[in-house]
């Protein structure tokens, strides 16, 4: 039997312990923006015709523009950050990676399977920037890439503030660059996700990943969601307003925000087991961690309802 994998979501695991229907939960235990980007009306080819290599291309571009990848770098896409966590450690032959932790497991999990040792030291890094789930961003030179045969930064959450992005560093034979759309655009169940490096980086990726990584679907509306300007920047504002809300309501009952970004807030509390039970009774999900018993993580909540629920069961 497959170990589970610590992570958000797993509603059904909530529901399956303490009752009610998908409907009746208010979901905080993941960093997906709960007001998620409008699908706009997809074109019926892109539903009936494989991959068009036209509408790949022009995807492409419109996200290398809009992440301003460097003009000696290239990009591909692939079907969600997950499918290339699971291929980048096959890139070079198993030996030791150091992982910044702690940190989003999926990395160390993917690079186990692989015949990996994970730890403090190694000829690869992985860097989640920023991180999940404190939130702290990584400031790293092109001197410090010289350290490391591969460097893999995980910007999954950095389109709230690109300005701490790194991705100038993509420019470096030995960095990779991974972006999403399931956080920020909140399209998780899209899967798509990007790859950013050097072009023989790219070349292997591509190799390993396969032809026909993401659907013509999703190729529209990525192309959609990276082109909408006005979406992106009064989602960013709605946001930071949100999140600054989130540590206000947490801050009158005394519990202290200790990190995250505006997507996720990290809370210190005397016993997260037992907060995240109580709100459980509530059907309201929350995220804790193996390896901390006073570490509490919420999502935004998506609308006045939700807010008025999480009040109320906090007071409860």
């Amino acid at each position: 039997m497959l170990k589970t994998r610590d992570h958000g979501g797993g509603l059904d695991v909530a529901i399956s312990k303490y009752g009610g229907t998908r409907e009746q939960w208010l979901d905080l235990s993941t960093g997906i923006n709960p007001t998620s980007y409008t699908i706009p009306k997809i074109p019926q080819h892109f539903w009936s015709s494989l991959p068009d290599s036209k509408a790949q291309k022009e995807l492409l571009i419109q996200a290398g523009k809009f992440w301003g990848i460097p003009q000696n770098s290239n990009i591909m896409a692939a079907s969600g950050v997950s499918q290339l966590i699971a291929v980048l450690p096959n890139l070079l032959p198993a030996n030791q990676v150091r992982i910044i932790t702690p940190t989003y497991n999926e990395h160390a999990a993917a690079f186990r399977s692989n015949g990996w040792e994970v730890g403090d030291t190694g000829n690869v890094q992985v860097i989640v920037n920023p991180n999940n789930p404190d939130g702290i961003y990584h400031q790293i030179t092109e001197e410090d890439a010289k350290d490391f045969e591969l460097i893999i930064i995980d910007e999954s959450f950095c389109d709230i503030s690109p300005d701490k992005s790194l991705i100038h560093l993509a420019k470096k034979d030995n960095v990779i660059i991974l972006k999403g759309l399931g956080k920020f655009w909140g399209l998780a169940g899209l899967r798509l996700g990007f790859a950013i490096a050097a072009p023989k980086l790219i070349e292997s990726i591509i190799n390993h990943v396969g032809p026909w990584a993401i659907s013509g679907p999703a190729q529209f509306i990525g192309k959609a969601a990276l082109s909408d300007s006005n979406w992106i920047d009064n989602t960013r504002i709605r946001l930071k307003k949100d999140s600054t809300r989130l540590d206000q309501i947490m801050s009158s009952k005394n519990i202290k925000a200790i990190g995250g970004t505006d997507l996720f807030r990290l809370y210190e509390v005397k016993n997260a087991h037992k907060i995240q039970d109580k709100l459980a009774q509530s059907f309201i999900w929350s995220r804790i961690f193996p390896y901390s018993e006073n570490w509490l993580r919420l999502g935004i909540p998506g609308n006045q309802s939700e807010w008025i629920r999480l009040a109320k069961a906090l007071e409860e």
